[in-house]
């Protein structure tokens, strides 16, 4: 994919998705992107949605180049009937909002369907204040970049924001920073897919991971991470998606994910 030219954002009438919705509209901009919701339920509420949908539009209607459309699914579980609207629309990119993390939840529907797509999602955090893109991070492991042509869709962002990429490795055991196969395989790959987008790559040592990225999101004026989860990987184990399942639940800006 080179260019972002479908959304399918993801909508239950809750604030998150609210957040999401506003923050797509602002993702798209003056460009030719259509913006379709998806509403999943078990009642089949035709007339809420419809109304919604109208409501929803009218209050759009003058920052898009594309009228809204919007899909109902049912029969089926929430990120089932999700991707296969994806798929049928072949949308480009999801954008969907979630409330984060609470104390007596440690799951939620959002983690869910990023830790089962093999697609890219962008998730918005209902509580992020960020609607411009000028500073990106690329969260990146130790291991080489499974699949380098996903990149592609943080180009197309980068471009479309004129956004810098900066690329962030946690170490959180003692080991050698930046020097090993791997990371030379890697540091060609970042090159040749974001062109001159890619800042520079840091490496830091922190035992906790999660704080370390968002400690960096705090220092650098942040306002989107990106990662690349291992949880499809051919070419090594792959991993439970801890990780982001941890940013997309409590990070304050947006979290994209990238199959």
């Amino acid at each position: 994919m080179n260019t972002i030219s479908k959304i399918l954002v993801p909508y239950d009438y809750s604030k998150s998705a609210d957040k999401a919705l506003d923050y797509a509209v602002h993702f798209v901009a003056d460009e030719k992107i259509n913006i379709n919701l998806i509403h999943v339920s078990n009642n089949a509420d035709d007339d809420k949605m419809r109304d919604t949908y109208q409501s929803l539009s009218k209050k759009y209607e003058n920052k898009l180049k594309i009228p809204m459309t919007w899909s109902l699914g049912w029969d089926g579980s929430v990120t089932d009937v999700i991707m296969e609207v994806q798929e049928e629309k072949k949308s480009d990119l999801i954008i969907m909002g979630t409330s984060g993390w609470s104390l007596d939840k440690d799951f939620s529907f959002t983690s869910k369907l990023v830790n089962e797509s093999k697609y890219p999602i962008l998730v918005v955090p209902e509580g992020n204040k960020k609607q411009k893109i000028k500073n990106i991070i690329l969260v990146l492991g130790k291991n080489e970049i499974d699949k380098p042509t996903a990149l592609k869709i943080l180009l197309n962002i980068s471009q479309k924001f004129n956004a810098k990429v900066h690329v962030l490795t946690i170490q959180n055991e003692p080991g050698t920073f930046g020097y090993t196969e791997s990371d030379e395989k890697n540091e060609n790959t970042l090159m040749y897919y974001l062109e001159n987008f890619y800042s520079e790559h840091t490496f830091i040592e922190n035992p906790d991971i999660v704080e370390g990225i968002f400690s960096y999101v705090n220092k650098h004026d942040i306002d989107m991470i990106a990662i690349l989860p291992r949880n499809h990987t051919k070419k090594a184990t792959p991993s439970d998606g801890l990780l982001t399942k941890e940013l997309v639940l409590k990070a304050t800006v947006p979290v994209l994910t990238i199959e």
